[in-house]
């Protein structure tokens, strides 16, 4: 029996339980010859019974799809933290690692960026990094452009895949909120905004970062290209990300051998729409990030590492 038809019934035997006589009443008004008095008007205990009914009635159906909702996220949970997921070797990075940037847009240093692995958390039943990535624009530019973005993933420490992703956008009059949990074993993506299906360990724009670090890149040459799938508001995309070559550079927080990559994407999805990504990444096992170039339509933005710490190993690629 569906909801309907089991609210249907609940309505049907309340209306024969405070109304037993409604009937008969219905019968005698159409034998009496005086003015009938108006159906609307009802006496205050009358009124009331029927008020506490549909209360009660209301408070019932809703417990009950409250109780439906729990069960079936604990059966989603069950499922997900009982499967065998992918163990990918991670010697990139752990909890407690900082990473912060300056954000400059032309000669002028316009926010700060702060990439951090705060605590491993639970999600689903899964062991998992807390990622979190804040951008925020300075006292000094904020009066031209406010900037206050937070995004948040819960990658799952052994498959390197996300379980929970939230954007929290703060841009000028601009606000987005959006959140997407990630069951890899029905491969469906509950967003926000709906249910999509997503392919195996499809990434968020941020776990996509951190899974990247993972692989080693020592092999690869200038052209090659890295596949991932990426998930971005109600879709799948393919994303590449392509070797460009390695390059010495110099920022604020020291100078290092890298290795340059960028993201690519064939239609739709972030890096696409939001413009063209380089990334240097330390050319070792930690890979760390210490410059990002993003072109934009009016310019470029640069986001420089300025400090870090709590990393999981030595920078063996820094040079002083």
């Amino acid at each position: 029996m569906n909801r309907l038809a089991v609210f249907s019934v609940i309505i049907a035997v309340g209306v024969a339980a405070v109304f037993p006589d409604a009937a008969e009443a219905q019968q005698k008004a159409r034998k009496k010859t005086t003015k009938a008095v108006p159906s609307q008007v009802q006496s205050p205990a009358r009124a009331d019974s029927v008020a506490r009914w549909r209360a009660d009635s209301l408070q019932a159906v809703l417990g009950t799809r409250a109780v439906a909702d729990s069960l079936a996220k604990k059966r989603s949970a069950d499922s997900l933290a009982a499967h065998q997921m992918r163990r990918i070797k991670n010697d990139a990075f752990r909890v407690g690692e900082r990473l912060v940037f300056d954000v400059n847009y032309g000669y002028i240093t316009a926010g700060e960026a702060v990439m951090a692995i705060s605590a491993y958390d639970t999600v689903a039943g899964r062991k998992t990094f807390r990622v979190q990535f804040t951008v925020n624009s300075l006292p000094s530019f904020s009066w031209i452009y406010r900037v206050e973005d937070r995004y948040l993933t819960f990658i799952d420490a052994e498959a390197i895949a996300p379980l929970r992703f939230e954007q929290h956008i703060r841009e000028g009059s601009y606000k987005r909120d959006f959140i997407a949990e990630f069951d890899h074993v029905k491969k469906i993506a509950q967003t926000s905004d709906g249910q999509h299906p997503i392919p195996p360990y499809v990434h968020d724009i941020l776990s996509a970062f951190y899974y990247v670090r993972t692989v080693d890149l020592s092999t690869y040459k200038t052209g090659d290209m890295l596949m991932l799938q990426n998930f971005y508001k109600d879709t799948s995309y393919e994303l590449a990300v392509k070797i460009l070559g390695r390059q010495e550079l110099e920022v604020a927080a020291g100078t290092f051998r890298t290795v340059v990559v960028e993201p690519l994407v064939k239609e739709g999805g972030l890096f696409k729409s939001e413009g063209r990504i380089v990334i240097w990444l330390t050319d070792d096992a930690v890979k760390m990030p210490i410059r990002v170039n993003t072109k934009v339509v009016i310019g470029s933005i640069d986001t420089e590492l300025r400090e870090y710490s709590g990393l999981i190993g030595p920078v063996t690629s820094r040079v002083r």
